[in-house]
């Protein structure tokens, strides 16, 4: 009876400031599985679209978790399988859905699983490698949307074309090229001139590409790393400032 009063006390004590991330991030996880419900049920856009609505949820977490001051080792772990479930599997099965299927033989399954598993990959040196400032590899958020950008631009693509491309986003994933991280960015330190002109390129993506913006877009960031391209340092005045640990959030 007496160890039953403690569990209960400690259920009763979790801090309101660790329960709301971690309500967020089951956005994420909801939306990765219905994502997949209508993959299935070949709702091709609204799967995509709501890939795009977990990334807003991965980007709330973190921040309503900083902001807090509810940062945990549990919300770290489900963080993590959110982005799993939500960045990895649920994209992989819409490409290989859309654009694969049995056209695309044994090579589109192969690398439907390769990408998946560069993203468990990813997170798993994610969560263990404590660096400071870029990430290490393509991180799983941008691989997935990437993935998600292709279904909503409405791109044609052969089953070898769409397996070469997550083939290419897995092995970005789990390289060592640096990419910048945008959320080391903090309140104070963000150049307004470069932050405005980025804004006013976005935009003028969005009117001009429309559904394909995204993409665009996505494609810049994915190119920054190989070109040695750090965005986060970039648009920060003193880059020093924000220099922080990046396994605080993918």
């Amino acid at each position: 009876m007496k160890r039953r009063r403690r569990i209960r006390r400690r259920v009763r004590n979790i801090p309101f400031e660790k329960i709301v991330p971690n309500m967020i991030t089951s956005g994420s996880v909801l939306c990765g599985m219905f994502s997949l419900i209508m993959t299935y049920q070949r709702h091709f856009l609204p799967s995509a679209t709501l890939l795009i609505l977990a990334v807003f949820f991965d980007y709330m977490d973190g921040k309503v978790a900083r902001s807090l001051g509810g940062s945990s080792a549990f919300g770290e772990e489900l963080d993590s399988l959110a982005d799993a479930l939500s960045f990895g599997a649920a994209p992989a099965f819409l490409i290989y859905a859309e654009y694969i299927d049995i056209g695309g033989g044994m090579p589109g399954v192969l690398a439907t699983a390769f990408f998946a598993l560069c993203g468990v990959l990813r997170l798993a040196r994610f969560n263990v490698t404590h660096v400071q400032g870029s990430f290490q590899g393509l991180p799983i958020p941008a691989a997935g949307m990437t993935l998600a950008s292709l279904v909503i631009g409405g791109i044609p693509l052969t089953p070898k074309i769409a397996a070469m491309v997550m083939a290419a986003l897995g092995i970005l994933m789990i390289s060592a090229i640096p990419y910048g991280n945008l959320k080391l960015l903090r309140k104070g330190n963000v150049n307004k001139i470069k932050s405005l002109s980025l804004a006013a390129v976005v935009m003028s993506c969005v009117v001009i590409l429309r559904e394909k913006s995204l993409l665009a877009l996505i494609g810049m960031y994915i190119a920054s790393g190989p070109l040695g391209i750090d965005w986060g340092a970039w648009l920060a005045k003193n880059p020093d400032i924000d220099e922080k640990p990046a396994h605080e959030k993918e």
